[in-house]
């Protein structure tokens, strides 16, 4: 009460009302700034929980977002602990029947293609494009003087790593005239585990933006693409769920390198390969 009082005698025109007005009538001026006060302070707190629930489900809803970003990164990642392939070979394991037979650093990574490629590339000057050293290492060059950068018998030394990785088998099958070496599927579930994990990445975990997808399923279905393998991939779906596969898949690699390669947290690499294999 002394607060409010003092309040009023700093309001000149405040005082000289209730000089005029009874008591009582005094009292029911304070009691009705009360009111007001206090209906002021009810609104402010309502208005700032309405704004912290707010600001709470956006919270929420981020971290919702976060948490299926990770799930998502967790699960791509989430390959066999005892086998670990690089992408070359997963693209040969991709393309075989189960019946039938880039540089941010110059550190060698233990696999003798992949080091071989990086040797060629160092020892290089000038910097050689993407699209070139496509062609140098895959032997498709006309310049006699660099037929020395063409990888051999790739797909031998891919499908022998393989067979290391217990995935593959060497067999031998007679032609008449000649016998001929051939790798017979035999890990089928690491093979079905890799179909199915690009299946899931273009059905039921779908999500339209090549900017969120994991990159090396990414970089996977690129080269599944080039490779001409993706037919392989998605052939034990049903036929809706085939035609949706194979135009997502399409849709994707038909977007432009170019434009997807500056995007922000774009993988710069993989566009410049799929860019080369447009080209080529």
């Amino acid at each position: 009460m002394e607060n409010i009082k003092t309040q009023e005698d700093n309001i000149p025109a405040l005082k000289m009302f209730t000089i005029e007005r009874q008591p009582y009538q005094k009292k029911t001026i304070i009691n009705t700034l009360k009111e007001k006060q206090v209906r002021m302070t009810t609104l402010t707190h309502r208005a700032r929980r309405t704004e912290v629930g707010k600001n709470s489900e956006k919270k929420v809803e981020s971290e919702k977002d976060m948490n299926q970003d990770r799930n998502q990164d967790n699960e791509d990642t989430g390959d066999s602990k005892d086998i670990r392939l690089t992408l070359m070979e997963e693209v040969l394991l991709l393309g075989l029947k189960d019946k039938e037979v880039l540089l941010k650093s110059d550190s060698p990574t233990g696999d003798v293609l992949l080091d071989e490629t990086l040797k060629h590339i160092k020892a290089t000057e000038p910097t050689e494009t993407v699209q070139t050293w496509i062609e140098l290492l895959t032997g498709e060059t006309w310049n006699p003087f660099k037929l020395q950068y063409q990888l051999r018998n790739v797909r031998e030394r891919i499908a022998k790593n393989l067979v290391e990785k217990g995935i593959l088998t060497t067999e031998k099958q007679n032609f008449l005239l000649f016998d001929m070496t051939t790798h017979p599927v035999t890990n089928t579930t690491e093979k079905q585990r890799l179909v199915k994990k690009l299946q899931d990445s273009v059905l039921e975990r779908w999500v339209n933006d090549p900017q969120r997808m994991d990159k090396r399923t990414l970089a996977l279905l690129v080269l599944a693409h080039s490779s001409d393998v993706l037919e392989n991939v998605f052939s034990s779906l049903t036929d809706d769920k085939y035609d949706m596969a194979m135009n997502r898949a399409k849709d994707l690699v038909e977007l432009d390198p170019e434009v997807e390669g500056t995007k922000h947290s774009a993988t710069e690499m993989i566009w410049a390969v799929l860019a080369a294999f447009n080209k080529s």
